[in-house]
């Protein structure tokens, strides 16, 4: 059952009499409509009235509307103003650019601008990876979005798209020190895109890709991986695989179950659902199967897009056909990052004993998340407000920070791998409603930096790390992060 939450947070000015109900009724009349207060403040206390600002969380813009109604239905309550708190943390943006150093004096300004800039431009033409060390360059990643495929919201369009790359860019900053710009491109023409991208890229390093639709997601990453001597991170696909497979890892520990033993449906074969099939399949689950609104996915299946037939053969081990529900039946794992709705209680009922459901579209998961619990041992979803978020901040900030502390000029699956480990080894007692930590857990960003740097750096002569020796150093820096916090 969905309750009021802080993204439909509002604060209400109410002038009511000064009477010694007053504010029991106030707090009653926010109650009566199923509102949720949070703040009651007095502004201004006269003989006969007082002014009070009353904070209350939401279920949606509507449900705000009710609960200003019934406030000033009150007898001798007048409701002044109404500010929407969400869109006043928006207002004029959510980040900025500060200088690092200071220009105080004429020495200063010659030093960090004309004339001593030039010999800085003049060296770093002559060696251009100093770049990396002599400009923003060295902490700097492009927040790149088309608007096509905005949160869950569909094609929005880049400028409808800029609060998120801002929060984004904001959580960069705060989880792993990373300066991070959004870059809104106002083209949904994929040559047009890498193009673009690629004539930017000089001042970055390293790119994010962010709600870019499927699947010209898949075409523009794969091709600005070739083209860029920079990290390319689409965070809607690998962000996602890595938080679910360190939640993964943890909840078959809740278990006592091995991934060699599972079978593992995923439904939603977009950009999450084909990036986590992709790391999925280097820690040999005993099957996998994908299943998209079509069905099942098979190798006979007519019609297949490029990307899925990929899928279709490195899946499916019986080459089962049918429908969501067809696949169910003794299934280990429900991993969904599809749409509402799709799985029901007994699609549930009939998964394997000690079953695990992912169940992560959002807002609204692919089944109630207290129906599922009923029936497995495990469930995650993607919101905030049940227990194991699959959120990817737990992932992107130290990926990054990682990728840049090793002057890493690309990003390779070993090291998404150790990035999942050393988030699940963040957790050294999981439980069935703790699989995952906290996204202000300050070892998590530390963590995965210090895998992701160490791969990085192993990975280095091109040889490969192979993935057991990746998913060792996850949990190895995981417990270092651990030790330095305590």
């Amino acid at each position: 059952m969905t309750v009021p939450g802080p993204g439909y947070a509002i604060t209400a000015r109410v002038e009511a009499p000064a009477s010694a109900t007053a504010a029991g009724d106030l707090a009653v009349a926010v109650g009566r409509v199923g509102g949720v207060m949070t703040a009651f403040d007095v502004v201004e206390s006269r003989t006969d009235s007082i002014i009070v600002d009353i904070s209350c969380n939401a279920l949606s813009e509507e449900h705000t509307h009710q609960i200003t109604d019934a406030l000033d239905a009150l007898d001798g309550v007048r409701v002044r103003n109404v500010s929407d708190r969400t869109f006043l943390v928006h207002l004029g943006g959510k980040i900025e650019v500060t200088p690092k150093v200071g220009l105080r004096t004429r020495e200063d300004l010659s030093r960090a601008y004309t004339p001593g800039v030039a010999r800085v431009c003049q060296a770093i033409a002559a060696r251009p990876d100093d770049a990396r060390s002599l400009t923003i360059k060295r902490n700097t990643v492009a927040v790149v979005t088309d608007g096509s495929a905005v949160l869950g919201l569909g094609n929005l369009g880049a400028a409808a798209a800029m609060p998120v790359m801002e929060g984004k860019a904001a959580l960069f900053k705060r989880f792993a020190g990373v300066d991070a710009w959004p870059v809104c491109l106002d083209t949904q023409d994929t040559e047009e895109i890498i193009r673009t991208v690629e004539v930017l890229a000089p001042g970055y390093g390293g790119i994010n890709l962010e709600d870019i639709a499927a699947p010209r997601c898949f075409e523009i990453e794969e091709r600005l991986r070739e083209k860029l001597d920079i990290p390319v991170f689409h965070d809607d696909q690998h962000g996602t695989a890595v938080v679910v497979l360190g939640a993964l890892r943890n909840a078959l520990r809740v278990v006592g179950k091995e991934m060699n033993d599972c079978r593992i449906v995923v439904c939603g074969v977009g950009a999450a659902g084909s990036a986590i099939i992709r790391l999925l399949l280097p820690l040999a689950p005993a099957d996998l199967i994908a299943v998209d609104v079509e069905g099942v996915i098979h190798p006979d299946r007519p019609g297949l897009h490029p990307s899925l037939a990929w899928v279709a053969e490195q899946t499916n081990r019986d080459r089962r056909t049918g429908t969501l529900a067809d696949a169910m039946p003794g299934a280990d794992v429900f991993i969904g990052v599809s749409a509402p709705d799709l799985l029901t209680e007994d699609d549930v009922a009939g998964m394997a004993e000690d079953a695990v459901v992912f169940a992560l579209a959002n807002p609204d998961p692919e089944i109630d998340p207290s129906i599922a619990q009923q029936h497995a041992s495990v469930v995650a979803t993607g919101r905030s407000d049940y227990p194991n978020q699959i959120n990817n901040v737990l992932a992107f900030p130290g990926i990054f920070r990682g990728l840049l502390d090793a002057h890493a000029r690309g990003i390779s699956d070993v090291m998404l791998l150790a990035a999942a480990a050393a988030i699940a080894d963040v957790v050294s007692e999981p439980n069935p409603l703790f699989i995952v930590p906290s996204v202000f857990d300050s070892t998590v960003a530390t963590a995965v930096a210090a895998a992701v740097r160490k791969v990085a750096e192993q990975d280095r002569g091109g040889e490969g790390v192979p993935v057991g020796e990746a998913l060792a150093v996850g949990e190895e820096t995981a417990r270092a992060a651990e030790d330095t916090d305590d």
